[in-house]
């Protein structure tokens, strides 16, 4: 039996289109450490942008068809799927910018145009989401008047350790948390002008131990004002999720946070709709707030509809008793909706990421 070549395996290779990046898995060198044995048995890595990556099944199958197409007297095919996050810092995306979270290698900022659209919860489980794929996930309490990520993850009580002069952030359900909550008691209220709710946000990023994260994730407090400034100001955010409900009067604001965004040149990742229905007891889906509205705005936009979450009792019960319902209720209708959500906004960070690096089209 004629022994196989690894050129050959990566020529087989070739043949295999990431959808997203329009250009094969060798060339965006994806194809890791191919080995051939004395029977041709083969095995290989493909190097995944994010392990929330939606099209690993799709890779597989499609690298162990053009390798039985194009490679005779292939014997067992192995491939492993890795996954390294991919950050568009090192390739100088952001310009001049200094970056004060080197390690950190995607920053992204969760915001609405008004209030009570479930902005906090979406962030919640969408940083608890990227997490349960084995990212490594901060997330960033930047509503300074109105903080709920302590009691969302039961732990209003709890406050961080200080080493080295610097803050320990809390970390549960895998994800590293920090809130004005954890400094302060929960009933005195913050009352502070611009100025100082802007170094507030500073010191979270320059005085708190984040170490290594694929992705920190800002909880922004709803409109366009002094905190969203300064976050853009001082980080180079990867990109922007903007949290909706489907009728007109959130959409109207949500419309200024969008353009915001734009002005101050920060990508929109897209947008994801909360309490989209309700979800009867037959199964039945009763649109309470409207059908269809977050849709029509994306399109209306041009950013990708990330998902549309359901409401429900367990979202109100997990952000109230601080188990959020991705984690309580993983088979929910909710659950499953934020799971994708969260698959996608991975996938348009690794999309805006090749194409600032230039591996895009």
């Amino acid at each position: 039996m004629p022994a196989i070549t690894e050129q050959q395996i990566l020529k087989a290779l070739e043949n295999v289109i990431d959808p997203d990046l329009k250009r094969d898995l060798v060339s965006l060198n994806m194809i890791k450490d191919v080995s051939i044995d004395n029977d041709n048995n083969i095995s290989f890595s493909i190097e995944l942008t994010t392990p929330a990556c939606p099209m690993k099944e799709h890779f597989k199958q499609a690298c162990t068809t053009a390798i039985r197409d194009h490679v005779p007297h292939a014997g067992e095919i192995t491939i492993d799927l890795p996954a390294k996050v991919t950050s568009a810092h090192s390739c100088g995306h952001h310009g001049e910018k200094e970056n004060p979270l080197p390690e950190v290698r995607n920053i992204i900022a969760v915001a609405s145009g008004k209030g009570g659209v479930g902005k906090s919860t979406v962030a919640v489980n969408l940083a608890i989401g990227l997490a349960m794929t084995g990212a490594k996930v901060g997330l960033i309490d930047a509503d300074l008047y109105g903080p709920s990520i302590p009691t969302m993850f039961g732990l209003e009580n709890k406050r961080p350790e200080m080493v080295n002069k610097k803050i320990v952030p809390l970390e549960k359900h895998g994800v590293k948390l920090m809130s004005i909550g954890f400094l302060i008691e929960s009933d005195n209220p913050v009352i502070w002008r611009g100025p100082m709710a802007s170094s507030a946000i500073k010191q979270f990023v320059s005085e708190v131990t984040w170490g290594e994260l694929d992705y920190l994730v800002f909880d922004l407090p709803p409109g366009t004002g002094d905190i969203q400034l300064t976050l853009v100001q001082t980080l180079p955010v990867n990109g922007a999720v903007i949290v909706t409900t489907p009728q007109d009067v959130a959409l109207s604001d949500v419309a200024k946070a969008v353009t915001m965004f734009r002005k101050v040149n920060v990508p929109l990742l897209g947008l994801i709709e909360n309490m989209s229905y309700y979800l009867l007891p037959d199964g039945s889906k009763d649109y309470i707030f409207g059908k269809g509205g977050g849709e029509k705005f994306a399109k209306a936009q041009c950013i990708p509809l990330l998902g549309s979450i359901p409401i429900g009792g367990v979202v109100r019960e997990g952000g109230d008793t601080g188990a959020p319902f991705i984690i309580e209720h993983p088979e929910s209708e909710p659950a499953q909706a934020m799971n994708k959500a969260a698959a996608e906004v991975a996938r348009q960070i690794s999309i805006q990421n090749a194409a600032a690096c230039g591996c895009g089209t």
